[in-house]
C-alpha cells in the first residue's frame, strides 16, 4: 500500500512540474520609437519564455530578464563576443536589463549554467534558448 501511495505521489509531482512549463514561444523584437529592440525574458522551472528571440543586427537590444517565483536559482548566459554579445547574469524576481548591440547576423544560444552536484545541469534539463540576429 505504501509503495502505491509513493508511486502515485511521485507521478502527481512529475505532472505538476511538467504543467508549470509554459508553451514554447518565439518573438520577433519590434524596434521602439527610440531605436531600441526590447524583449522581456522570464526564466524558471527549467525554461525561458520566450525561448527563441529574433532581433536585427546593429540595432541596440534591451533584454529585461526576470526569474519566475521559486527557490531554484537561475541565470542567463550568452557568449558570442565576436557578435558583440557576452553576458552572464543572475536572474532575480526583480527585473534586470541587459543591454547589447549585436554586430553580426547569426544564431546564438543562451542557457542557464546552474547545476546541483551529481544532477543534470539546468541547460541539460532544457533551460536554453536561441537569439537569432538577422540583417
Amino acid at each position: 500500500m505504501r509503495r502505491t501511495v509513493l508511486i502515485v505521489g511521485l507521478l502527481l509531482l512529475a505532472s505538476l512540474a511538467t504543467a508549470a512549463e509554459p508553451e514554447k514561444r518565439s518573438v520577433v523584437a519590434a524596434i521602439d520609437a527610440d531605436g531600441v529592440q526590447r524583449v522581456e525574458v522570464i526564466g524558471g522551472g527549467y525554461f525561458y519564455d520566450p525561448y527563441r528571440i529574433q532581433v536585427q543586427v546593429n540595432v541596440p537590444v534591451e533584454l529585461t530578464v526576470v526569474k519566475a517565483k521559486g527557490m531554484v536559482p537561475h541565470n542567463i548566459v550568452m557568449r558570442a563576443p565576436e557578435a558583440g554579445i557576452d553576458f552572464d547574469e543572475e536572474m532575480k524576481t526583480a527585473p534586470k536589463i541587459i543591454r547589447f548591440t549585436p554586430t553580426r547576423a547569426g544564431t546564438y544560444p543562451f542557457y542557464c549554467s546552474k547545476k546541483l552536484l551529481f544532477l543534470e545541469s539546468h541547460q541539460e534539463k532544457g533551460m536554453e534558448g536561441v537569439l537569432e540576429v538577422v540583417e
